[in-house]
């Protein structure tokens, strides 16, 4: 059984330590053996190593503890600490039900600071209808995501860390950040907001005299003023406070938690118990009026302007505030003199109808007097109000969606379940049916209250903020019973609970986030105490908090908060909704009644709340959550979590391409799509490094990028070989920044393999159109002989496929990225037209900032019968209309004589290359390939024309014209066809048909091997020569003008038909090239690439 451990070893790339069976000796061999011995589990031997069995799978999965990363082993480590328990066994957490577990920390985080001191106020501003609009798109808003999240939490196990968890595993890492963080941002600045609660209740309702800055006898802005700083002062040593309780010890805060719960539930149950017995018997709390405007309670002692004693009119403390004097005789104010004091009932009950007053909106601007309706008023428009300080004044202008923003914090919270998803008894079933019904319980809480304060308070007691008309009175606790207090003190310790609940639960959020090392500037926050209580991240948290806290103002908390909470239920719906449409296959909740349209709803609900709230906010939290999500994508740490987002970019992308087939792309959207063909060294590192530094230069056609290549063997033996040269490829790919795929093809012989590459490259509509490859360097010397095979192999190929065609020679002297070239020109020699690949090309390079500096310049042929200067006219139009800036130049050439070197060098030439065969070629086939050479023109002439039998010479030049199409020709004297003139045949098939090499078969002569001797003796081809002719006259007239240009761009004339030619081809493009440093060869696909029409 020794060959399963080389199987592990070498073909799955297994290190030796990993897999338990690896060193197997004739010891592990039977025990092996034993181990599968009746189990009928031979034949899958090999694969324990690398699949465990079904049977110890679901063992290890039933015993998944979910311990939350929460406060739970926190309390444990504790106590630890404490030596309660020297023996560190992990305790089980306790499991909790759905009631105690989701229920009730729900009501608990919902029911908050909001419901107890801005409820009534809202009725009063927004009026019931308003109100009850108000409670019902948010409330709606919260139960759509509850079904959201209950999809969510229950399509698999949810780790502690709770709503984070579930959208950054659902939505990945970018979202679950952004979201994070939002929901982090959220949480804290409830804490603020419980915190300025707290003092708010403290220094207004419980014990006035302890304000620092006296508000007594100030009025107007300083009063607003002062309380604002006696906000900031407490609410930092609050702060403080609960922050170092939370540091001490959270399980002080979680057995507190039931306290400040019975706390609220206490306070809710008086104010309905208060609303029953105002049915029966209303409770005096009477508001004095005068005339229609409400006064303050500490500015009276009775309701009247005087009071008869022992039949004497004595003046009222109410007269003194309103007159100079407490003499019936002195000059009072105009409104006092002309209006009567009233007292009404602040709490006229259920039975009394007041429900029609209230039903309406009564917005007010900040320092209006709070009026009640329809009491008589003699008041003159024009007179300024004076002493307006004894009248109760609205404090903030007020609009519906100033009310929105304050309201939405009351129903937030509704995460608290799922955040303690870990100490569930059975999460999948508890989450959903937790947060549903402690939804719809505080909804309906909320609702009715709307209704009854409605229908229970007076309007002018509703729109006073802190009570000033009742005495000083918290609103809400007028109407509970047995007693305010019940309320005051009720509320005040509820807001302390839920301020350390904020503070407790932020900062393991951030630690959850940071311990996910998806935002690397947060690591730091990542650390905490050694039983995993977070220090830093409760620095941090106290340190948002304490922004809140220097806000002070509720009112301008609570919409801050509303956006970051709007945002994450936002992103919550968005999970949902995503997974349901696009179908993942492991999107499968345990709940079902879920739909993606209620999802969407959800969705367009927050946004549009976060919009209502208050839009420049929204713009910011938008703004926040963008840089973060870009932040992460930019950092990406490569986090893999099967997220919904991986599903929506397959999706598009299917689509996409789906659309893309549909046909060949029109020239205006033709871009070079390149496959970068490369070759690798026996360590699998990439050859020529530069061709990626062109690709990226080339890359400002946005298009597609291959780079591929081919790895020599077969699939079994070098997949690992083919994964390195993957790796490496990808590497070099990364550091020149070339946006792209890499792949590489294993194959028998590089040949095939590059011929694969080219054949199926890419995908649908994303297929290479142009193929990338360097020139074969040191082709002579006789080891690179298959290099430069392969090379003409490609040119064929590209040239079938209809493919563009790209060589650059001399690679390693382009120029890499960071380069820059000041001046200098791209020269482009455009011989003949092959759909204007050649236009196209400098154009791209100069949008890159390596060439940016570049000019074009474009150089033509012009014979000797062909007229350069209207050739210059039409070229120079023909660039205007392709809207391409570049010099122009015609360059004429004279028809010469073949000069004896050129004879000499093409002699030189074909010796070398049959020399070359000679050494390759058996005998036999040595006199086979020479009779070939010497007859294969002239039997091709037989058989083409048999009536032209001329001699010798002439014959073989008839020949080579004969055979060829009229744009052949061309390429051996250039004739360039003037550009614009449509007759320029736009595909690039000039092939060389020279010797076809048809009837090597037939001996139409008798070969003797003396013919050998001759092969020195004999005189050179006369195509060839004519071939050798034109390419030293193109590389005469190239050099004299492009020498110093920084890239040369030419057309690449097409392979010989023949195999024989091959190394004479290759000469040619090297004569052609010969003294300029960079030159980049080009072959268009046969088709056109750019136009002239937009």
């Amino acid at each position: 059984n020794s060959h399963a451990d080389v199987f592990c070893v070498s073909g799955d790339g297994n290190p030796k330590e990993s897999s338990p069976f690896i060193n197997s000796s004739a010891a592990t061999d039977t025990e092996k053996s034993q181990q599968y011995d009746g189990k009928n589990m031979a034949l899958f031997e090999e694969e324990m190593d690398t699949s465990p069995m079904v049977s110890s799978l679901l063992s290890t999965l039933a015993n998944y503890s979910n311990l939350p990363t929460g406060s739970k082993e926190h309390e444990e480590a504790e106590n630890n600490e404490e030596g309660a328990r020297p023996s560190k066994k992990p305790v089980k957490a306790p499991q909790l039900g759905t009631l105690m577990g989701v229920y009730l920390p729900c009501i608990q985080n919902i029911f908050g600071v909001i419901l107890f001191l801005r409820m009534t106020w809202m009725v009063g501003i927004g009026g019931v209808f308003g109100s009850f609009i108000i409670v019902f798109m948010c409330c709606s808003t919260t139960m759509l995501t509850a079904i959201s999240m209950s999809a969510i939490a229950t399509n698999g196990v949810v780790p502690a860390g709770g709503s984070y968890y579930m959208i950054s595993r659902s939505l990945g890492p970018e979202f679950g950040g952004a979201v994070g963080i939002c929901f982090y941002l959220g949480t804290t600045f409830a804490g603020a907001m419980y915190i300025l609660g707290c003092i708010e209740i403290l220094l207004i309702y419980i014990v006035p005299q302890a304000a620092i800055f006296k508000i007594e006898g100030l009025e107007g802005a300083e009063a607003e003023a002062a309380l604002l700083n006696n906000m900031r002062v407490y609410g930092t040593i609050v702060l403080s406070f609960m922050a170092l309780v939370v540091f001490v010890g959270v399980k002080y805060v979680n057995k507190l938690a039931l306290v400040f719960l019975a706390c609220v539930i206490l306070s809710i149950l008086a104010v309905y118990a208060g609303v029953i017995k105002t049915a029966i018997d209303p409770p005096v709390f009477p508001v004095c009026l005068l005339g229609n405007r409400t006064l303050m309670s500490k500015g009276y002692d009775v309701c009247a302007k005087v009071i008869e004693i022992d039949n004497d009119t004595i003046t009222t403390k109410l007269w003194r505030s309103f007159c100079d004097s407490e003499y019936l005789n002195a000059t009072c104010d105009e409104y006092f003199t002309n209006n009567n004091v009233t007292e009404i009932q602040g709490i006229p009950g259920v039975t009394s109808g007041i429900l029609a007053e209230n039903l309406f909106g009564n917005y007010l601007e900040k320092g209006m007097i709070l009026e009640k309706r329809g009491l008589a008023s003699d008041s003159d428009p024009d007179s300024p109000t004076t002493n307006s300080n004894r009248f109760v004044l609205a404090d903030i202008t007020s609009f519906f969606t100033l009310l929105v923003g304050i309201y939405f914090p009351s129903v937030t919270g509704i995460m608290a379940g799922s955040n303690r998803s870990g100490d569930l008894r059975d999460a999948q079933k508890s989450i959903p049916i937790g947060t549903i019904a402690a939804i719809t319980t505080t909804s309906t809480v909320y609702m009715s209250c709307v209704v009854l304060f409605g229908a229970c308070i007076e309007g002018v007691v509703l729109r006073d903020k802190f009570g000033e008309g009742v005495s000083g009175n918290l609103v809400i606790g007028t109407l509970a019973w047995p007693s305010p207090w019940v309320i005051v003190f009720g509320s005040f310790f509820s807001t302390c609970g839920a301020g350390l609940q904020s503070l407790t639960g932020a900062p393991r959020l951030l630690q959850a986030i940071s311990r996910d090392g998806i935002i690397p500037f947060l690591r730091v926050f990542g650390h905490g105490k050694a039983n995993g209580e977070p220090t830093w991240a409760l620095l941090l948290t106290a340190s948002i908090c304490e922004i809140g806290i220097i806000i002070a103002s509720l009112d301008a908390v609570a919409p801050i908060l509303s956006m970051f909470f709007l945002m994450c239920y936002m992103f919550v719906n968005l999970a949902c909704a995503l997974q349901t449409l696009l179908r993942t296959p492991n999107w499968r909740p345990r709940f079902k009644f879920y739909h993606w349209a209620l999802s969407f709803l959800g969705m367009s609900l927050c946004l549009s709340l976060m919009f209502i709230c208050s839009w420049y906010y929204a713009i910011v939290a938008m703004g926040i959550a963008t840089c973060i999500y870009k932040y992460i994508e930019f950092y990406r740490a490569e986090k893999e979590w099967g997220d919904g987002i991986r599903g929506i970019s397959l999706s598009a992308a299917r689509f996409a391409l789906m659309r893309l087939e549909e046909g060949p792309p029109h020239t205006k959207n033709w871009r070079p799509q390149i496959l970068v063909v490369v070759s690798v060294d026996a360590e699998q590192n990439v050859e020529q490094p530069r061709l990626l530094s062109l690709t990226n230069q080339l890359k400002a056609g946005k298009g597609l990028t291959i780079v591929g290549t081919s790895v020599q063997g077969t699939f079994l033996d070098n997949y690992i070989e083919a994964q390195r040269a993957d790796q490496s490829l990808r590497k070099l790919m990364e550091a020149e920044k070339v946006k792209g795929f890499s792949q590489v093809v294993i194959s028998s012989n590089l040949r095939d393999g590059t011929s694969h590459l080219i054949q199926v490259g890419g995908l649908g509509g994303l297929k290479h159109n142009t193929v990338m490859v360097s020139w074969p360097r040191n082709w002579k010397q006789p080891e690179c002989h298959q290099q430069f095979r392969n090379f003409i192999e490609i040119v064929r190929e590209t040239t079938i496929a209809s493919l563009a065609l790209l060589v650059p020679k001399n690679i390693s002297s382009y120029p890499s990225n960071g380069e820059r070239f000041t001046e200098g020109h791209i020269d482009v020699w455009w011989i003949v037209h092959d759909g204007g690949m050649l236009m196209l090309l400098p154009f791209l390079l100069r949008q890159h900032k390596v060439w940016r500096k570049c000019k074009m310049r474009i150089f033509t042929v012009a014979q000797m019968d062909d007229n350069s200067i209207q050739m210059k006219k039409d070229l120079i139009t023909f660039l205007y209309h392709l809207r391409i800036d570049a010099e122009v130049e015609v360059v004429e050439m004279h028809d010469s004589d073949i000069s004896a070197y050129t004879y000499e060098k093409t002699l030189i030439m074909e010796q070398r290359s049959q020399i070359l065969k000679q050494m390759h070629l058996t005998k036999n086939e040595m006199e086979r390939e020479i009779q070939s050479i010497t007859d294969s023109s002239r039997g091709s002439i037989r058989r083409k024309n048999p009536s032209a039998l001329r001699p010798q010479h002439s014959a073989e030049e008839g020949a080579s014209v004969a055979e060829k199409p009229e744009e052949e020709v061309k390429l051996q004297r250039p004739l360039p066809t003037s550009p614009t003139s449509p007759a320029a045949p736009a595909g690039g098939a000039s092939t060389w048909t020279d010797s076809k090499g048809a009837d090597k078969g037939k001996n139409l002569s008798a070969v003797t091997p003396e013919r050998a001797k001759d092969l020195f003796n004999m005189k050179p081809n006369q195509t060839d020569v004519r071939r050798m002719h034109t390419a030293m006259r193109l590389n005469e007239v190239i050099t004299k003008k492009s020498k110093e240009a920084k890239l040369v761009l030419l057309n690449m004339p097409g392979p010989p038909k023949n195999r024989v030619g091959n190394e004479n081809y290759m000469e040619f493009l090297e004569v052609l090239t010969e003294g300029l440093n960079r030159v980049l060869l080009v072959r268009g696909g046969g088709r056109e690439v750019i136009t002239i029409y937009s």
